[in-house]
C-alpha cells in the first residue's frame, strides 16, 4: 500500500445499523453495499454474522455481490463468532475477520472480571483461530481510547506475532482529544515491534462532537485506515463521518494524504442512507446537510456571487451537489434579490432593483424565506403600485 494512502473502512451496515429504528433488509443492504462498492471505499463491514441468522445472510449476499472491495464481518474474540463468520465470508473475494476485544481496565475489570495477562491470551487465541480462516484479520482493541499505552502496546505486538494485519485502535467512548488520539498512534508507531507490517486504523466515536477531528489526528501520526459512517450514523452521538474525513484530507492536500473514494458521489449517498434507514440529516451537517452550500446573510451572499471561494472552500460539484444555494430572507441584500431574479428572468436596472428591494423586506418580514414564486409577486406588486415598470 502506498505511505500516503489512508484505507476507507465503511461500518455503515455494521456500526451505523446499530442505531435504534435503523434497521435494514437484506435486499436495502444490497443496495447500499453496491452504492459503496461504488462510492470507492476499501472495505465494507457487512455486519456481525453470529449475532442473527438474518445479520449471517445479509453478509453472506453482500459478499457474493461486492466486486472491488473488501468484505469484512464482525466477531467477539469467541470461536463460535469467528467461526460463523468465516462461513458467512466464504463467497467475499476479499473477505475480512474483524476479531477483537475490550482492553481497558474498565472493560478488563468490569466487563470480563478478568486480568491483563488473560486478556492477550484470549486476543492471541481470537487472531490465530481467525486466521486459520482469512489471510486478512482485523484485530480491535476495544476502548482503546481509555486503554494505558504501554499494556496497549504489548496487546499489539503480541497480535501481530499471531498474524493480524490491521489494528484497529477504537475511541470507543468518544473521550479522546485529538491531541492525545493522535499521540497514542505515534506511541504505537514508535514502539511495538512489527508495527511497519500492519495497518493501524482509527475508529472514532462522537461523543463529544471530536470524531471527525481524532481520525484526522489518527492518519497524520501515522494510522493508515479510517473507520467510518455515511453521515456519521452510528450508537449514541454517532461514528466519524466518512464525507467529513474524505474531505478533510481532499481539501488539505499538504497532508499529502489521500483516499481512493468518488467524491462526486458522496451527496447521492447520503441520500440514499438517509432515505433507507430514516434517519433525517440535520441541515447544518456539514458537507451533506441541507446547508452545507446556501448563503441567506447579505454580505455572504454578495461575496459568493463574486466569487464562489469568499465563502465556500469546498465547490459544490466536487460532493454531488448542483450549486450553491442563495437564499432569499430578510437578511439578503440587493445582489441576492438581483441574482435570483435574473435567474428567473427579471434583468432588473439599478432604479427597478431599489423598487423591487423595498417590496421584497416587506414580504421578507413576514415570513422565513422568499421563494421563485414570491419574487413573481413581488415584480407584479411593483408594476401594480410604482411607475417603474418590471418586464
Amino acid at each position: 500500500m502506498q505511505d500516503n494512502k489512508v484505507q476507507i473502512f465503511d461500518t455503515t451496515l455494521r456500526d451505523g445499523e446499530q442505531v435504534p429504528g435503523c434497521k435494514l433488509d437484506t435486499k436495502q443492504k444490497l443496495v447500499i453495499a453496491e452504492r459503496l462498492d461504488l462510492l470507492g471505499v476499501n472495505v465494507i463491514e457487512a455486519g456481525f454474522p453470529v449475532s442473527s441468522p438474518g445479520d449471517f445472510n445479509s453478509v453472506s449476499e453482500i459478499a457474493k455481490i461486492v466486486k472491488n472491495a473488501t468484505v469484512c464481518g464482525l466477531t467477539r474474540a469467541v470461536e463460535n463468532d469467528i467461526k460463523v463468520a468465516s462461513e458467512a465470508l466464504k463467497f467475499a473475494k476479499h473477505p475480512r475477520i474483524h476479531t477483537g476485544i475490550g482492553t481497558s481496565d474498565s472493560h478488563i475489570q468490569f466487563k470480563f472480571k478478568s486480568s491483563r495477562e488473560a486478556v492477550i491470551e484470549r486476543a492471541v487465541k481470537a487472531v490465530s483461530y481467525a486466521k486459520s480462516f482469512v489471510e486478512d484479520v482485523e484485530f480491535y482493541a476495544e476502548d482503546a481510547g481509555r486503554t494505558d499505552n504501554e499494556y496497549l502496546a504489548r496487546v499489539c505486538e503480541e497480535v501481530i506475532k499471531a498474524g493480524a494485519t490491521v489494528l484497529n485502535i477504537p475511541d470507543t467512548t468518544g473521550y479522546c482529544l485529538p491531541e492525545e488520539y493522535g499521540a497514542k498512534m505515534k506511541y504505537l508507531r514508535e514502539n511495538v515491534k512489527g508495527i511497519d507490517n500492519v495497518i493501524l486504523s482509527c475508529h472514532c466515536h462522537n461523543d463529544l462532537g471530536m470524531a471527525t477531528a481524532n481520525s484526522i489526528s489518527g492518519v497524520i501520526n501515522g494510522a493508515r485506515q479510517i473507520e467510518c459512517t455515511i453521515n456519521g450514523i452510528g450508537e449514541r452521538a454517532g461514528n466519524t463521518a466518512l464525507e467529513e474525513v474524505v474531505m478533510v484530507l481532499k481539501q488539505h492536500p499538504y497532508l499529502n494524504l489521500e483516499t481512493s473514494i468518488n467524491t462526486k458521489l458522496l451527496y447521492d449517498t447520503s441520500i440514499m442512507v438517509r432515505e433507507s434507514m430514516g434517519m433525517p440529516v440535520q441541515p447544518n451537517k456539514a458537507i451533506v446537510g441541507a446547508n452545507a452550500f446556501a448563503h441567506s446573510s447579505g454580505i455572504h451572499q454578495d461575496g459568493v456571487i463574486k466569487n464562489r471561494e469568499t465563502y465556500e472552500i469546498m465547490d459544490p460539484e466536487d460532493v454531488g451537489v448542483t450549486e450553491s444555494a442563495i437564499v432569499l430572507t430578510a437578511r439578503s441584500g440587493r445582489a441576492a434579490l438581483a441574482y435570483r431574479s435574473k435567474k428567473i428572468g427579471y434583468e432588473l436596472t439599478k432604479l427597478q432593483l431599489d423598487v423591487a428591494y423595498q417590496e421584497f423586506l416587506r414580504t421578507a418580514d413576514q415570513q422565513k424565506e422568499v421563494k421563485d414564486q414570491d419574487i413573481h409577486n413581488i415584480m407584479k406588486e411593483v408594476n401594480k403600485t410604482s411607475k417603474v415598470a418590471i418586464a
